[in-house]
């Protein structure tokens, strides 16, 4: 990275995410290309770099972009289609039929969407597993999201995308030749859950993730029912049953972790994994509450995810980070359980653990340039007292003007600059009829 600074952008506060949390006002960071190279107060960064291009958002807070640390985004194409049901009932009688009818046509349509509703709230990096998601690793590198990808795969074949076993290894294989060395794009191997594999799959998934060079991820321990499952098949609950097959490691993250007790967590922290907590999609199927206070205190690294937009419904963190505050406060009866700055850290140091990212999640020379900015003029985010619970209580997402990924932006001020929004709505629509027949 040379020491040119292609463009300053200056706003009343920056809020770095550092390790000191610290918070500038009248506040700037210098990009160069696709790293941050300088963070700094406005006046001095001016004198540093005079012939850089400036973007001056005024009354305004840049952030770090948000992670959203799990979803299935092709799913937008079934957002409201079936709600207010318990989650194996909501998946084995109306989601599992619907999928089954998908094309990567289609797949790629529900993801481009998803990702334009990311863009526009905030969201710069997402951790997505799904059926032919070929089509999601296309989506993402055309609308310049950084994504961890991987396609998901069940004991049962032939799926959409694989008529075997054989099939999906080989698949993995050559997505991973395919997208090796991108600058935004992982991929994963990402089996569904414990109780759509067996242990010889989980086995071979693993194995594929480390020949492959891939990251690993799954469900795990979403639901109680899960859990009764996994004692009376394995005898084991599920965190010591995927144990028990080498799969917590270093590189895993796992979704949801929502019924864990302490024999749990020290397993977890002993493998070094991380978790992604989904309040709103874990409230509305009524699978529990993931207990994230305890996981910090093991030092279990959390991100924060929506899960999919037909379980969710909405790809937007804002309205997760406020959700996973309120939902630890209620549950624990203790108004200190989840503060603003905590939220802040799972959407965005957190996300960047469960993405398995360093460079992201924070505003710091030598980061990747991945930043978002919010419009403070609007009634919700007066006056500021506290410039991190405007963004985590008051704020809906709406509010930002930038996002910024890989030093590009993606959206600014109403604009979509990398995808044909009007287009694309139109096209969502026409989609209805392919849900309704």
């Amino acid at each position: 990275m040379q020491n040119v600074c292609d463009t300053l952008y200056t706003a009343d506060y920056v809020i770095t995410q550092n390790d000191g949390r610290d918070i500038i006002r009248q506040g700037a960071i210098a990009v160069c290309e696709d790293r941050i190279l300088c963070v700094g107060h406005t006046d001095i960064l001016e004198v540093l770099y005079p012939d850089a291009r400036r973007v001056d958002l005024g009354n305004a807070a840049i952030m770090p972009g948000l992670i959203n640390a799990h979803t299935h985004v092709p799913m937008s194409l079934l957002r409201g289609y079936s709600d207010d049901k318990a989650l194996m009932d909501w998946l084995t009688q109306d989601i599992f039929p619907q999928e089954a009818k998908l094309t990567p046509e289609l797949v790629e349509l529900g993801a481009r969407f998803s990702l334009a509703e990311m863009i526009r709230t905030g969201t710069t990096a997402f951790y997505d597993m799904y059926m032919w998601e070929r089509s999601v690793f296309t989506a993402a590198d055309s609308m310049g999201m950084r994504a961890v990808l991987g396609e998901s795969v069940t004991q049962y074949f032939p799926s959409l995308s694989c008529k075997d076993q054989e099939a999906y290894f080989e698949l993995v294989r050559q997505q991973a030749e395919e997208w090796k060395g991108h600058p935004r794009i992982r991929q994963a191997v990402v089996p569904h859950a414990p109780y759509t594999t067996n242990p010889e799959l989980l086995r071979k998934c693993y194995a594929l993730a480390e020949e492959t060079g891939s990251l690993f991820g799954m469900h795990l321990a979403e639901t109680q029912t899960e859990t009764e499952t996994c004692l009376k098949e394995h005898g084991m609950r599920p965190i010591p049953y995927c144990n028990s097959l080498g799969l917590l490691q270093p590189g895993s993250t796992f979704f949801h972790v929502v019924h864990a007790d302490e024999q749990d967590m020290e397993l977890l922290a002993e493998g070094r994994c991380a978790a992604v907590h989904n309040p709103a999609s874990n409230m509305k199927l009524a699978s529990g509450v993931a207990p994230i206070g305890s996981f910090r205190n093991y030092r279990i690294p959390v991100g924060l995810g929506t899960d999919g937009p037909a379980s969710n419904n909405a790809q937007n963190m804002f309205r997760e980070m406020y959700m996973a505050s309120l939902l630890q406060k209620v549950h624990t009866l203790e108004p200190t359980a989840c503060p603003a700055q905590m939220a802040l850290d799972l959407a965005t140091r957190g996300g960047a653990d469960a993405l398995h990212c360093p460079l992201i999640g924070t505003l710091e020379p030598g980061m990747k340039a991945d930043f978002i900015a919010l419009d403070l003029s609007s009634p919700n985010m007066q006056p500021v007292h506290n410039i991190v619970s405007n963004i985590v209580y008051a704020a809906t997402g709406l509010e930002n003007r930038l996002t910024v990924v890989d030093g590009k932006e993606l959206y600014r001020d109403g604009k979509f600059l990398t995808c044909d929004f009007e287009a694309l709505s139109a096209e969502i629509q026409q989609a209805r009829a392919w849900v309704r027949s």
